[in-house]
């Protein structure tokens, strides 16, 4: 079969262009694009060529007939008159693809069986043989495609889709198709800049960028690892012209490895991904040249066994499908970004994602952007020049304090509410060095010091999430007003409470966060004063960890702050071991014990909310769910079944819960010992209990747990901040005796 012949090559969708190119750069004739594939022309050997050698096409077509078809007759008619022993001997196997329908053909399946009736009957006619119907590996693979009243019948040369390269058996759970890979790499430039350009994946799964780009560095054709096409098993095919391909692609191959490759690197937090990558590599040949290692996204650096003044970052980050996720998703784009600004500036990155309005978060402005499918999903290729001109600035200027004037323009304070600034003035000056020393961002400034006042106040410092933008933000909460106070009362305080705290504290009235008790109905409840949309929360610092709180939404800002050196312990004690965090609230413990290097954290709550928000922190951090496992589950439920092992346990429970979605009602009181028993039944030899709750009457029953080492640790874990309020919370180190 040396003529001239045309043959289709498809692709997914948004890879026309380049596939285009890709076949002019193979030899290929006649060369069409159009929707979803090339046309081109050429000998067998050529077809033989683009089937060893693309690196993105899907398959390899050969159509043999186009004729108009609008009944099934007409199907059996056209199928019935082509010579089919060219291409399959009657004892082998067949399969037929098909697609399309007309008034008359509305099934596909329907549309299969008539043209399989019409192969078969020829060679039974002509053989007195016939051919069997294969669902998988047939020797003969059809395909038919019926369009605008025309029906066109070929043959796929392919077999498998060519995307299966042969060195991929292990994989992540969202693996790319390797064509798909090979695409976003020619993207961005892989391959035609310096040959010493690095290449990192700082998410790279089961490693298919990497062995693709390695492949495309060492000339290494896509196909020589696959275990055979289709087109090897027609009775006329030419095995002369296919081994010379084959021998020329091993030859290419050997000098391609001789060479020098470029640094290719990966890295990824789930270790079992990291195995799959391992495997994958060596499968494909390049465990000589790749490295892969587990490393968390914080941990994302420029490597420094060498110089690498310059490369290219190529990922796929997940993006999430529910709510919580893509929160989650935000942070963990908002962090890539964020490393690839502080580490890799000079450098170029690519990132595929199939939630291009994640890309926004990532603080660097795209110089191009690319639409393509992963399978069904619309996506986009963003490409990078990581530079200061094209960070993305988004700081607003200071916010002035808010004042009350006079006719005269002068500031006026009632006597109560001067007094009041006058003290939050002095508490902050006091706090000063403290402040300086510690880092603390976050602290507590007033605490009913002036009992008329019965208020609690803290101070939160850091970013807008999602921004660059500072912002100081208050948290006021009132204190429930003994009865001796009237209502009125009560309300004339609070009003002189938010007339003192923007101006001592130099802040925006709509930067406080006011939280009002109020009787209402005989039940104490808050009243919120100012809304505020979920979406804006405030990024703040605590010691190496990042978390985000909300000052508006709800009673309590996702971040205990009187815990504070209870974390810092933790951080400080979780390097190599495995912690469990109970009543886990918004994880920001699991955080600090990850970033102090835990081998694995798992965090329990029942509540869906916080455990989202447990997951929007570790994202934020770099941090995978992989090893830093949430679950959500009634922790006293939970801890009567758990068998697992850990080396460090926190356990701070509210002191009382009638959650309905509790199968019990907890009171701290009557049953800390329970709850004590069981977790350190779940701590490993030389394990550590911190048991923390915050119920001023509070009394450890020492003599129920007279069989452990109990150390009184609550002095130690109360900060300077908290001084004024040394029954805050009581806090004991529990280990086995």
């Amino acid at each position: 079969m040396t003529a001239e012949t045309q043959f289709f090559a498809t692709c997914p969708k948004g890879l026309e262009s380049l596939l285009l190119d890709e076949l002019k750069a193979l030899g290929a004739q006649e060369v069409r694009e159009t929707v979803a594939g090339v046309y081109f022309s050429g000998d067998i050997k050529k077809a033989y060529e683009v089937c060893l050698w693309s690196r993105l096409a899907n398959k390899v077509l050969m159509p043999l007939v186009q004729e108009r078809a609008d009944t099934a007759d007409d199907l059996y008619r056209v199928a019935r008159a082509i010579d089919w022993q060219q291409y399959l001997k009657p004892s082998g196997t067949l399969m037929v693809d098909f697609s399309g329908e007309n008034r008359n053909i509305r099934n596909t399946q329907f549309g299969a069986v008539k043209i399989k009736d019409a192969v078969v009957d020829c060679f039974r006619d002509d053989t007195g043989e016939r051919p069997d119907v294969a669902k998988r590996d047939p020797d003969l693979r059809i395909n038919a495609r019926l369009s605008r009243g025309n029906i066109t019948i070929g043959l796929d040369l392919c077999g498998e889709s060519l995307h299966r390269r042969g060195y991929r058996k292990s994989q992540g759970e969202a693996p790319l198709k390797e064509n798909l890979a090979a695409a976003i790499l020619i993207r961005a430039g892989w391959g035609k800049a310096d040959h010493n350009e690095a290449l990192l994946d700082p998410m790279c799964g089961s490693g298919t960028f990497l062995i693709e780009a390695a492949m495309i560095s060492a000339d290494v054709a896509p196909g020589l690892m696959r275990s055979g096409f289709a087109f090897q098993r027609w009775p006329t095919h030419d095995t002369n012209a296919w081994q010379e391909l084959r021998e020329q692609a091993q030859s290419r191959k050997r000098h391609g490895l001789e060479r020098e490759l470029p640094e290719i690197r990966g890295y990824d937090a789930n270790l079992g991904v990291i195995r799959a990558a391992e495997e994958n590599i060596t499968r494909a040949g390049f465990d000589d040249w790749l490295r892969v290692s587990r490393k968390e996204l914080r941990e994302f650096v420029k490597p420094t066994h060498k110089a690498m003044p310059h490369g290219i970052i190529v990922t796929n980050p997940p993006y999430g499908e529910r709510l919580g996720e893509i929160e989650a998703m935000k942070s963990l784009y908002r962090h890539l970004g964020e490393r690839m600004r502080e580490e890799f500036t000079g450098w170029r990155a690519a990132v595929f994602t199939g939630n291009p309005e994640l890309g926004k978060q990532m603080g660097v402005r795209a110089q191009k952007k690319y639409k393509l499918f992963n399978g069904t999903i619309a996506s986009e290729l963003l490409m990078f020049a990581i530079e200061p001109e094209y960070t993305v600035q988004n700081r607003a200027a200071p916010v002035g304090p808010s004042e009350q004037l006079n006719e005269q323009g002068e500031v006026v304070l009632s006597n109560g509410a001067q007094m009041l600034l006058n003290r939050l003035q002095k508490n902050a000056k006091k706090l000063k060095s403290w402040r300086k020393r510690s880092g603390a961002t976050c602290y507590r400034l007033y605490d009913a010091d002036m009992p008329e006042y019965a208020c609690a106040i803290d101070v939160y410092e850091g970013v807008v999430d999602g921004t660059n933008t500072i912002r100081r933000q208050v948290h006021v909460q009132e204190y429930q007003p003994p009865r001796s106070i009237d209502e009125k009362g009560a309300a004339e305080r609070f009003k002189e409470i938010e007339a003192a705290v923007p101006i001592a504290l130099d802040v925006a009235p709509e930067s406080v966060s006011f939280k009002q008790r109020r009787r209402n109905r005989g039940v104490m409840q808050y009243e919120k004063l100012h809304e505020k949309p979920m979406g804006e929360l405030l990024q703040v610092q605590e010691g190496n960890a990042r978390l985000l709180v909300n000052l508006w939404q709800y009673l309590d800002s996702g971040l205990f702050l009187d815990h504070r050196p209870l974390r810092l312990r933790i951080a400080a004690e979780a390097k190599g071991k495995r912690f469990l965090n109970l009543f886990c609230y918004t994880a920001a413990a699991s955080v600090q014990a990850a970033l102090g290097g835990a081998r694995f954290t798992l965090s329990v709550d029942m509540s869906q909310t916080y455990l989202n928000w447990a997951s929007r922190n570790l994202a934020m951090n770099g941090l995978s769910e992989s090893r830093n496992r949430l679950e959500k589950a009634d922790c006293v439920a939970w801890l009567k079944s758990a068998e697992q092992k850990f080396d460090l346990i926190m356990l701070d429970p509210p002191s009382f819960s009638n959650s309905k979605k509790m199968l019990d009602v907890l009171d701290v009181q009557r049953d800390h010992v329970s709850l004590i028993h069981q977790s350190m039944n779940l701590l490993d030899e030389g394990g550590v209990l911190y048991f923390s709750n915050n119920l001023r009457s509070f009394k450890l029953d020492e003599e129920a747990l007279s069989g452990y080492q109990i150390e009184d640790i609550s002095k130690a874990t109360i900060d300077q901040d908290y001084s004024r309020n040394q029954k805050i919370h009581q806090c004991w180190r529990i280990t086995a005796l």
